[in-house]
């Protein structure tokens, strides 16, 4: 009796209440030995100062980046397709945490999006030397995002900075670039050969990449000139000077 006691103090003490209500009353005293741990039972006021079990899988993505690509380079299609779909599977997971146990952050929220365009970049160079791509697109692919880079940089450098908000064009384009991926890596690994399917995919990632651009460029142009939605002309009245180039439908980082 003495001991439940205890673990109920202990509980009450290190585990937040909507917590302990979520859990139930039964298994919240099996963890108060690892209650100690706030990472693990992040609140709103420590959500986003904490190194979270989702950004330890997305550093853990990044570091798949160069296992993926050197084993690209040495050929080893199998370790090369295993990593991606590891990474692939890794992306889902720590966001599913992140929403299911209200471990999202301002860190993963940099993190997240730089491990999954580093790797697409990655997959599509290395793809392009090795001749399974067409240069074209990786050109196109790598020179999209190095304007959506430099237009963010200069709208900060000229004192109207833009928040870039995926679009839906957007969030097709990343879709369709993993699966390309995803498909390229597999044929390799698996010896087979898909050449309808992978020509097909090839042109539609594209004429996505190109639209994608071209939408961004639109919408930056507008943010520049005032035009744009909560642009600094049109939020003069309440001082707003921050804006997006993009309607969001929901979070995340697709650009």
């Amino acid at each position: 009796m003495v001991s439940g006691s205890k673990d109920d103090a202990r509980v009450r003490e290190f585990v937040p209440e909507e917590k302990q209500r979520e859990i139930g009353s039964f298994a919240a005293p099996l963890l108060a030995p690892t209650s100690h741990l706030p990472h693990l039972f992040p609140t709103k006021d420590t959500a986003g100062h904490h190194v979270t079990l989702p950004n330890m899988i997305t550093i853990m993505r990044l570091l798949l980046v160069p296992a993926v690509v050197l084993a690209m380079l040495q050929s080893l299609w199998p370790w090369a397709f295993a990593g991606f779909l590891v990474a692939g599977i890794s992306d889902g997971i720590d966001g599913f945490i992140a929403r299911r146990w209200n471990q999202s952050s301002q860190l993963g929220a940099y993190l997240d999006p730089i491990a999954d365009k580093l790797l697409l970049v990655s997959v599509f160079v290395v793809m392009g030397f090795a001749g399974e791509l067409p240069l074209w697109l990786v050109v196109t692919m790598v020179s999209r995002d190095g304007l959506i880079v430099c237009a963010v940089l200069l709208s900060s450098v000229m004192n109207n900075p833009v928040e870039v908000k995926p679009l839906f064009v957007s969030k097709a384009n990343t879709a369709a670039q993993i699966v390309l991926a995803a498909l390229v890596l597999g044929e390799l690994a698996f010896s087979v050969h898909l050449g309808p399917l992978r020509t097909g995919i090839i042109l539609l990632t594209g004429v996505l990449t190109v639209a994608s651009a071209a939408a961004y460029l639109v919408a930056w142009l507008r943010h520049m000139s005032g035009y744009g939605e909560g642009s600094r002309t049109s939020n003069s009245q309440t001082g707003d000077t921050k804006s997006g180039i993009g309607k969001s439908s929901g979070s995340g980082a697709d650009a």
